[in-house]
């Protein structure tokens, strides 16, 4: 215990960023976004045998007027296969990037019910009572793009979603999860969708984030029955 006489002294901790390694396309993007976002002070990049599974040279992310202090490492693979590649060029970066999905989804099934394939998993959501949202009540958030007001319910159909509450800070809402928007039906007005958040968080929803975040499509090639995130008889097409 401190005594009268002493001061408090404030400790800051450091904050660690494991960041998934995306090298190209979309989780290029994001993760640029993220690193210039962050504004880390030290940057470890590891690098593999595989030159075309390396991220860029150098800071990439930053801007050339960038005048700020940043200490960035560059290391190679300690392991390696027999072949000499990096034995983390074995994983499927889309594959693994599935599973994760699929593993926060599967919240929404009954831990009891027994699911030991990815096509009993597909089943399970597809038959997976949704919860139903009135239109009215939301917002929706295209966090990397523009898109039309009047083309804003189709761009909503068939995807994955951050289930946010607006706040003060409109650049940063607290977020409680992701929700799959499983249909819309404009006649009800109503938004059917998919998620394992409580229906007593849900309820304080108003604002849907999209971003780039897709359905694995393992989830939409449900066999024996008409996928029913793309419903045609839930959106109209005119």
């Amino acid at each position: 215990m401190l005594g009268k006489s002493e001061k408090t002294v404030k400790t800051e901790l450091p904050l660690v960023v494991n960041t998934p390694g995306w090298v190209k396309g979309i989780g290029y993007d994001i993760l640029v976004g993220m690193l210039k976002y962050i504004g880390p002070t030290h940057v470890v990049k590891i690098n593999i045998s595989a030159e075309s599974k390396n991220l860029p040279a150098g800071a990439f992310w930053l801007d050339e007027d960038y005048d700020g202090a940043m200490n960035l490492f560059e290391i190679n693979s300690a392991r390696q296969d027999s072949f000499n590649r990096s034995v983390l060029v074995q994983k499927d970066a889309r594959l693994l990037r599935d599973l994760r999905i699929m593993a926060y989804f599967r919240q929404c099934v009954p831990s009891n019910l027994n699911i030991t394939t990815i096509k009993e998993l597909a089943h399970a959501l597809a038959s997976h009572p949704p919860y139903e949202i009135p239109i009215s009540s939301i917002k929706i958030r295209h966090l990397h793009c523009q898109v039309p007001s009047t083309e804003l319910l189709y761009s909503l159909n068939a995807s994955i979603v951050g289930l946010a509450v607006s706040s003060e800070d409109s650049e940063n809402p607290p977020c409680f999860g992701l929700g799959i928007v499983r249909g819309i039906d404009t006649f009800k007005q109503l938004l059917y969708v998919i998620t394992p958040v409580p229906q007593s968080t849900l309820e304080r929803v108003d604002l849907f984030l999209q971003g780039f975040i897709q359905i694995p499509i393992c989830l939409l090639q449900v066999q024996g029955c008409i996928s029913p995130y793309m419903s045609a008889n839930v959106l109209p097409t005119s």
